[in-house]
């Protein structure tokens, strides 16, 4: 396949010079219809070398792509279990991005089962889709430090939890405490800027907030020196932390602007909720239980759900919410810049009499040098 073009340009003289340009990147498109694999080649064609084929055709890829973009209804099993039996080659691409139709937690939940590295719900938007796959930072060489498959397990295990939440199916407690500690174990060997880095170009929405939340409270656990048994409590915390906004519309999770007062009413229920469906799930500690209903608790009792204050917060709990704050404030949203960690860092300090003093202190390292 021709991945170069060759163009030549008249000078002085009787001689030319002759250009050749670098090559593009190869990128593979899989769709379940014939419009939708020439809708999106037609974006792709001016920017990036493109192939595409049909789901419902004999698998033909045989280069290696930069990244493969997936168009198709994953409600359709048939769908599905043709993504599936090409899940060794597209495993091989730096980029899957999974164009979802409908915007719901289960077809994103499937997409990420899939494979997903980004996953972008609704109409397709050209900027957006071509924004992810333009960026410099995913072209990695193969001497860059790679995820190790540990943002893609921790997406893969939130995604499912969302899905078991949605569909009322058991949930894989063991399996979301096997990615948090993968995640342990890749910022512990490659700390927590590599990880908010990787999160963010790879995620968006309440997916890469989990993730944010999970990687921060890991490293503020590091920096606090807590033992194994305490830093296994607070990822599991922090991977379970938000399950309860699987009950949320992504609509409102979503939402770029101000939430109306209905629409923050109803994300306040994402505690409560979570914790009652967590509630009777065996291997979930009553330490966890209470870090999922409580992280939006604050010391001056102005929190929710159940507005404790002071001592009936725990150190769990207290530790979570910062690095719940902290993650919101710095997460990558696509309608607006991102916020330096140091500001982002000034706003807990600012936060006098709702967070604990000494643990904002010690968060210092974690949120502007770690």
């Amino acid at each position: 396949m021709q991945n170069a073009r060759t163009i030549s340009r008249p000078v002085k003289g009787d001689g030319s010079i002759r250009e050749t340009e670098a090559p593009r990147p190869f990128v593979h498109v899989l769709a379940d219809s014939s419009d939708k694999l020439s809708g999106v080649c037609s974006i792709l064609e001016q920017q990036f070398t493109v192939a595409g084929e049909r789901l419902d055709v004999e698998a033909k890829l045989s280069q290696v792509p930069f990244a493969i973009v997936i168009r198709a209804e994953l409600r359709d099993v048939g769908n599905v279990a043709a993504i599936k039996k090409r899940a060794a080659k597209l495993a091989k691409a730096t980029k899957r991005i999974f164009l979802v139709e409908h915007s719901s937690h289960v077809s994103i939940s499937q997409a990420y089962a899939l494979g997903a590295t980004l996953v972008l719900p609704g109409t397709i938007n050209k900027i957006k889709l071509l924004a992810a796959l333009a960026d410099p930072a995913s072209a990695a060489s193969s001497d860059t430090p790679q995820p190790g498959n540990a943002v893609e397990t921790a997406a893969t295990a939130i995604a499912s939890m969302f899905t078991a939440v949605t569909l009322d199916e058991p949930l894989d407690v063991d399996g979301t405490k096997e990615a948090g500690r993968k995640v342990a174990d890749r910022i512990t060997e490659h700390g927590l800027s590599e990880w908010l880095t990787t999160v963010r170009r790879h995620h968006e929405g309440t997916y890469q907030h989990c993730l944010l939340v999970t990687g921060v409270a890991i490293d503020f656990g590091l920096s606090l020196g807590v033992g194994r048994t305490d830093l296994e409590r607070l990822y599991s915390a922090a991977m379970f932390h938000d399950i309860g906004k699987a009950q949320i519309p992504l609509a409102i999770l979503d939402k770029p602007g101000r939430l109306d007062a209905d629409e923050r009413a109803m994300i306040e229920t994402h505690p409560a909720a979570g914790y009652e469906f967590l509630k009777d799930h065996e291997n979930i500690s009553p330490e966890i239980l209470d870090a999922v209903r409580h992280h939006h608790e604050y010391l001056d009792g102005s929190g929710y759900p159940d507005a404790l204050s002071g001592e009936s917060i725990n150190d769990v709990v207290r530790i979570l919410t910062i690095s719940d704050i902290f993650a919101a404030l710095i997460e990558h949203r696509p309608y607006k810049p991102t916020m330096p960690r140091t500001e982002a860092y000034n706003i807990l300090r600012g936060m006098t009499g709702k967070l604990e003093k000494a643990l904002v202190i010690s968060f210092k390292q974690v949120a502007l040098t770690r």
